[in-house]
């Protein structure tokens, strides 16, 4: 039923992600650098035809104020993948299967020009499983180690990038590539057994604010507003303990700590720390609404809990 839930939090996401600077990292592409950088990067537009004046032009797209400028590239060729740690990290350090949440930007390492990055979109990019992940071999081995926190360069030689299939004109054939990588989070892989399979606190019946407790104190850094939260959930109602949907089969979810957001998850989740657990009681219009949700089971009027898992955050 993981689909379920995501599906109903999605509106969350957008309208949070539309009203604040916090960033979801994107999780539906397979390769940071699969596309032309015509279709990852903002363009003007030309306005000269609708307008009076064709000198009368839209502003140029924002810019992230941490995206790497004066890229220091090789100038040649690499023979071997090089990892230079441009500034350390002080969070968990990056193995082989975790998921690893990153901001890039890509040129080539020959001439340093760009063809892709993510901080324009201001979507931060999912790498993982690592070691097998699926993107381009510099990228699993080059992460491999990677702390949470650090700035790296990736040189990557062409063998460990496309080889000779050119992907586009900015990178051809045979073409070696330099990253700076800015490594947001480091999640560790989840066991589905370890989901909580109660509720975990007591039951709750017409409650008329929102009230939480934490079943698991987390020993990392704590989530504040603002932030993403990567998270696993279990949705239960909270009138008789009976689970109604869980992410634990899955990937975790993503959701910025921002107004416009589920407000039961945004409300009941900064303070958090993460490795913990954290039992959410809210009354309907903190949830699903007075209807409830005939989709996972949920009556109307009828008080929910949410036990969150809080696995990182950016």
């Amino acid at each position: 039923m993981r689909r379920t839930l995501l599906l109903l939090l999605s509106a969350s996401v957008l309208a949070a992600a539309c009203g604040s600077d916090a960033k979801t990292a994107d999780t539906s592409a397979s390769d940071p650098v699969a596309t032309d950088v015509a279709d990852t990067t903002p363009s003007n537009v030309d306005t000269s035809a609708a307008t009076d004046d064709p000198d009368d032009e839209l502003p140029p797209p924002p810019t992230s104020p941490d995206k790497p400028t004066d890229i220091d590239v090789p100038g040649e060729a690499p023979t071997e993948l090089n990892v230079d740690v441009l500034s350390p990290g002080s969070g968990p350090v990056a193995e082989t299967g975790d998921t690893v949440i990153v901001d890039y930007i890509g040129v080539r390492a020959l001439d340093g020009v760009e063809f892709d990055n993510s901080y324009d979109r201001f979507t931060p990019f999912s790498v993982g499983p690592l070691g097998s992940a699926p993107v381009i071999p510099g990228w699993n081995e080059g992460l491999l180690g990677a702390q949470e926190g650090a700035r790296l360069q990736l040189d990557i030689p062409s063998d460990l990038a496309y080889g000779p299939a050119a992907r586009s004109e900015l990178i051809r054939e045979n073409e070696p590539l330099t990253f700076v990588i800015d490594v947001r989070s480091v999640i560790k892989p989840s066991d589905p057994a370890d989901a909580p399979t109660e509720a975990g606190v007591e039951p709750s019946d017409g409650a008329t604010e929102l009230s939480f407790e934490d079943l698991i104190e987390g020993d990392g850094a704590e989530l504040v507003e603002g932030q993403t939260a990567i998270f696993h959930i279990v949705l239960f109602r909270a009138d008789n303990g009976v689970e109604l949907d869980t992410t634990w089969e899955g990937e975790a979810i993503q959701l910025p700590m921002a107004e416009g957001g589920f407000p039961a998850i945004v409300e009941g989740m900064p303070g958090m720390h993460i490795g913990g657990r954290r039992a959410i009681t809210a009354p309907p219009e903190l949830g699903f609404g007075p209807d409830g949700n005939p989709q996972i089971g949920l009556p109307a009027d009828v008080d929910i809990v949410l036990v969150v898992d809080l696995l990182g955050a950016y």
